[in-house]
């Protein structure tokens, strides 16, 4: 019986570790952040020219003119931070400068 249980693969002194689970990396495609910044940036921007002319002054049109400005200085601090990673800066953000934009 002591035989059995020294065969048995289930025994913790003979399985090897379970390898680590790693997540595969995006294509290079989907990991660039520009063409969906300038996307939702330019999608803003049409919602204000339709409420410029169906409601100009209202909620509608004040959220889109906000969202297409923040679209505007979100891609600026963007942009800003890719130049510093190319760079080199130590403030900067890692991994920014292999990404084409």
């Amino acid at each position: 019986m002591a035989e059995d249980s020294a065969r048995t693969p289930s025994s913790p002194a003979t399985t090897p570790p379970e390898p680590a689970h790693t997540v595969p990396a995006l294509p290079r495609r989907l990991a660039q952040p520009t063409p969906v910044v300038l996307a939702g940036t330019a999608l803003w921007l049409v919602g204000v020219a339709l409420f410029a002319a169906t409601a100009p002054g209202g909620i509608e049109f004040w959220t889109c003119v906000a969202g297409f400005v923040l679209g505007l200085i979100g891609y600026g601090v963007f942009r800003w931070q890719r130049s510093a990673s190319r760079r080199g800066s130590r403030g900067a953000w890692k991994g920014l400068s292999g990404l084409d934009g």
